[in-house]
C-alpha cells in the first residue's frame, strides 16, 4: 500500500514480500560500467591536459587500468544520486 514505509523511512514491501526499491549497492553494480567509462575519458581528457603543462602522456591502457578501481566510488556516488532521485519521486 502506498505511504507505508520500512523502519528505515522506505517503501514498504511489495508482492510476496519483495522489496520495491533498489538499495545502493545494487545500483552502483549496474551503474558501474557508465561509471568506469566516464571516469576512463576524464583521466584521457586529463592526461591530454597534463601534456600542455608538460606531464608525459597517458597511454590508453594506463588510463584503462587506472579507471576500474576509480570507477567504484563514481558507481557508488552514481547509486546514491540515482537513489535519492528515486525517493524524490516516490514522495
Amino acid at each position: 500500500m502506498q505511504g507505508e514505509t520500512d523502519g528505515e523511512g522506505r517503501g514498504a514491501a511489495g508482492p510476496a514480500g519483495t522489496r520495491r526499491d533498489w538499495p545502493v549497492w545494487k545500483l552502483a553494480v549496474l551503474l558501474y560500467v557508465f561509471a568506469a567509462t566516464a571516469v576512463a575519458i576524464n583521466l584521457f581528457m586529463l592526461g591530454l591536459l597534463g601534456q600542455w603543462v608538460g606531464f608525459p602522456a597517458l597511454s590508453p591502457r594506463q588510463v584503462l587500468m587506472l579507471s576500474v578501481p576509480l570507477g567504484l566510488p563514481a558507481a557508488w556516488a552514481a547509486g546514491l544520486w540515482v537513489r535519492h532521485l528515486l525517493d524524490e519521486a516516490e514522495g
